[in-house]
């Protein structure tokens, strides 16, 4: 074996080991998240859910705290150690995403168009959609119904799901964790290389300039005001760029997060992780944040991210197993 793959292996298996932390007692550990919850309400109720990469990291991290709050210093400062790359790598997505749409590249509008018309017999899905459950015409006064709440929280869990998953790994499994925050970055880095190269405009969009035949709305965040929630719905339609939709993020990780669910858990409760993606392409579609097409694409994307890093580390594993003696 060379010293690098030596290096590596040492490496890997200071990640993979937690640091020793005392048992943190019960009632200790109940104080605690019952405290970290109610501040994480007020935040949300406050400013609205943590969105961005920094925000949801540093929640996270408390919530660490919160649940090993007797550990010893140094065993939650590791978190910090541990995750600065991946975070850096989401924070240069985030920032980069938002400026693709400054490059001044011609933005596509028809192709999806076309794709689900097809698809939906001559009418969009999207237009289907709002007509059967927002109301023909649809208008963002139209009057919420208990769904609507429904696909609003869904499409509020992208931007928390895939990261409280890496936490939970991060103190359970430190070598799923490697894995799973790989496939997580990859598949962020994989959408904004599409993002650059083929800007396109969503539906509400398309139907704003009067490319599409008949009217449809972004209704984001749909149903949360009536519930007392109004300044997360304000949060949620605030976030992103309004020509980075092909692929679609939202459904490439509940793709992602829904087949490495399946492929490693053992439960039969595991087949449930199927609605979620379903569930959230359903309200992409539904609040024309984006086309069939989008979230199709997403889907590929996904898994082209679990195939590839499978792929690459039984290839690195199969190089670092050592080679078998060879007799004389």
């Amino acid at each position: 074996m060379t010293r690098g793959a030596e290096e590596d292996e040492h490496q890997l298996a200071d990640i993979s080991r937690p640091t020793p932390y005392p048992r943190t007692r019960r009632k200790v550990r109940v104080a605690s998240m019952l405290v970290y919850a109610a501040l994480l309400l007020l935040w949300s109720e406050t400013l609205g859910i943590p969105n961005d990469t920094i925000g949801v990291f540093l929640w996270l991290w408390l919530g660490t705290v919160a649940w090993n709050i007797e550990a010893e210093p140094r065993y939650h400062l590791n978190f910090l150690k541990d995750w600065w790359i991946p975070v850096a790598g989401l924070v240069i997505y985030f920032f980069t995403r938002g400026l693709t749409d400054e490059l001044g590249l011609p933005v596509h509008v028809y192709m999806p168009i076309r794709f689900d018309e097809w698809i939906g017999f001559g009418e969009t899905p999207t237009e289907r959609l709002q007509h059967a459950l927002c109301g023909d015409p649809c208008l963002r006064t139209s009057e919420p119904r208990w769904y609507d709440v429904l696909f609003t929280t869904v499409y509020a869990t992208h931007f928390v799901t895939g990261l409280t998953i890496a936490a939970v790994l991060w103190v359970r499994n430190r070598a799923e964790w490697i894995k799973w925050m790989r496939r997580y970055v990859i598949i962020n880095f994989g959408a904004l290389v599409v993002y650059i190269a083929y800007p396109m405009a969503p539906p509400w969009m398309a139907s704003e300039e009067g490319w599409l035949h008949a009217d449809v709305v972004r209704i984001t965040g749909r149903g949360w005001h009536d519930i007392g929630l109004g300044r997360m719905d304000v949060v949620l339609q605030g976030v992103g760029n309004p020509v980075a939709a092909m692929p679609s993020l939202h459904a490439g990780i509940t793709f992602l997060i829904a087949i490495y669910g399946i492929q490693r858990l053992r439960t039969p409760w595991r087949w449930l992780l199927a609605l979620y993606p379903l569930l959230m392409c359903t309200t992409l579609v539904y609040y024309a944040e984006h086309y069939v097409i989008d979230v199709l694409a997403g889907a590929v994307l996904a898994v082209i991210v679990l195939v590839g890093c499978q792929v690459w580390e039984n290839s690195r594993d199969r190089a670092r197993a050592p080679s078998p003696d060879v007799p004389l």
